[in-house]
């Protein structure tokens, strides 16, 4: 009887190391055909290898491969092996037969393009005749003389992992053969410009550096939406969403307190590009659909009970806790001091959790987008946060700024809250132009306090002009932020989590009341904002 195979939906996030690749160098081999100079070592010699790159042939070819040349040490064993399938002589003929002792014993292989991928030299050249050295055609291209190096969706890398590589046991096939995927484009960081896609709009890739575009703000909500609706299909089993590694960990919390969803969401990055030396996406995606196809993370009713995940050199982080500290596979690390680390995936064995986070997420969250509401108050209006189809509205995004104070900060001994020009003039821009927005401060660790009076003054007039503040400790913070009304304690977050889950308040809460005098606020007016705040206080407490 055959297994049904679960069935796992790939989503291509932006900016994604893991789904980019190095340059297609033009080959020697293409540089001899058509008399270009060859390429150097960088020291000026020959080099020692033409490059292979993954490609699809056109056509069968029969190929002959030298026996014993897999392994230096396969013919030290060669009465265990089975004979050659025939000889190759001097002059590159083939024989079933031995006929002198200088052939070469071969292996008669017949390679179809059906059989998937082969590694080959590249021979393809620039338009005018010139070799291929980079993505673009020559240093600082502008984008119609840039190729894309980033794939438009993962299916590409899905299939280089299935046909190039291979586990400690030396079996391929590490993923079809454990599940089926379906790939989606959701901030995709490649796309089809000749189909009228665009760069910064529709996909967002981070090389050729000039040529760099990151997704705004309201980018986050077609995420949310996006997200929610493939996953409500009813058709999967689980999730892999696949980023820039710098920035995974932002969009991975957003994920874990928006979407509404009993499955699994694996979040997946590299530090080094697909087919890079030492590359690490490949291992982390494998690891990904294992964790998935194991149901570790069920609960006895099948739903998912540990939240959002990255998946990260074989350890299983919440996506709350997670940070990324070095540049180097591997470099994230668990914030906040209170575990983070819930298990591993890709050890010999099943995966495992030895830990369960208790924070809201997903289907329990308080600010995923089923439990929205469809508006909420504003500074000066109602805010609609919902369309009429339930898909969160990408004007409803608020805009949250992070601020970090630091000691030695004020200009001179005289407390001068207008000098401090640049936190006046953020929240008159809060005020003017958003009707949804806060304000996380990263302060000292690890009580999230701040040195400068006329900063904090600062930051009670934006509360009172009704934009929550949300205090944190600086860095990766081993405790937790004083509770401090009416701020906000962001508990043990960092800035950029504090930053996520204060965005997702503010379109479940709306704004604080704001005073007639942000700078004098009445009692019944500090009154009502203390409540207002209190509520916010609740969310950060249990996300």
């Amino acid at each position: 009887m055959t297994t049904k195979k679960p069935f796992i939906a790939h989503l291509a996030g932006p900016v994604a190391t893991i789904q980019n690749t190095p340059p297609l160098v033009t080959s020697n081999k293409a540089r001899a055909k058509y008399g270009l100079p060859p390429r150097k070592s960088g020291d000026g010699s020959e080099v020692r290898f033409d490059v292979l790159r993954p490609q699809r042939l056109a056509a069968p070819a029969t190929v002959y491969v030298e026996q014993f040349s897999a392994h230096p040490l396969e013919a030290d064993a060669a009465e265990l092996y089975g004979p050659p399938d025939g000889y190759v002589d001097a002059a590159g003929h083939f024989h079933k037969e031995r006929r002198s002792e200088r052939d070469t014993p071969v292996y008669e292989i017949e390679l179809r393009p059906e059989d998937g991928l082969y590694p080959l030299p590249y021979m393809a050249r620039q338009a005018d005749g010139a070799t291929w050295e980079d993505d673009v055609a020559y240093p600082g291209a502008p984008e119609d003389r840039a190729r894309q190096a980033f794939f438009p969706d993962g299916s590409r890398s899905f299939e280089e992992i299935d046909r190039l590589h291979v586990d400690a046991y030396g079996v391929g096939n590490l993923i079809s053969s454990k599940a089926t995927i379906a790939f989606h484009r959701v901030l995709p960081p490649a796309g089809y410009t000749h189909a009228g896609e665009r760069r910064g709009i529709d996909f967002f890739p981070y090389k050729p550096r000039h040529l760099s575009a990151l997704p705004p703000r309201p980018a986050l909500a077609r995420v949310a939406n996006s997200v929610q609706r493939i996953l409500s299909e009813g058709r999967y089993d689980g999730a892999i969403w696949t980023e820039g590694s710098p920035v995974i960990e932002e969009t991975l919390y957003w994920l874990n307190l928006l979407v509404d969803t009993t499955l699994p969401i694996c979040g997946n990055a590299a530090q080094r590009a697909h087919g890079q030396i030492s590359n690490d996406g490949p291992r982390n995606i494998v690891d990904s659909v294992e964790y998935i196809v194991s149901r570790v993370w069920a609960d006895d009713g099948g739903r998912n009970r540990a939240g959002v995940v990255l998946i990260a050199e074989q350890r299983v982080f919440a996506a709350r806790a997670v940070m990324k500290l070095d540049a180097r596979p591997g470099g994230y690390a668990a914030t906040g001091g209170h575990g983070g680390v819930l298990g591993a995936s890709g050890h010999s064995g099943s995966p495992l959790l030895h830990y369960i986070p208790t924070a809201r997420h997903t289907y329990l969250s308080d600010v995923n987008i089923t439990r929205l509401p469809a508006e909420v108050n504003g500074v000066g209006s109602v805010v609609p946060i919902k369309g009429a189809d339930g898909n969160l509205l990408e004007s409803a995004v608020p805009r949250v700024a992070i601020v970090k104070d630091g000691s030695y900060a004020a200009d001179d001994y005289r407390a001068d809250v207008e000098s401090e020009v640049d936190l006046v003039a953020l929240i008159g821009s809060m005020l003017h132009s958003e009707r949804l927005a806060g304000i996380v401060v990263e302060g000292l660790a690890p009580y999230g306090t701040m040195t400068s009076a006329a900063r904090y003054q600062l930051a009670l007039r934006a509360i009172y002009s009704g934009i929550p503040v949300v205090r944190v400790g600086r860095g990766n913070v081993e405790g937790f932020a004083r509770l401090e009304a009416p701020f906000i304690s962001g508990s043990n977050l960092t800035a950029t989590k504090a930053r996520i889950l204060l965005l997702a308040a503010l379109m479940k809460l709306g704004s604080l009341p704001p005073a007639v005098d942000a700078d004098n606020p009445t009692s019944d007016e500090r009154a009502a904002t203390r409540r207002k705040a209190g509520l916010y206080q609740e969310l950060f407490e249990h996300h």
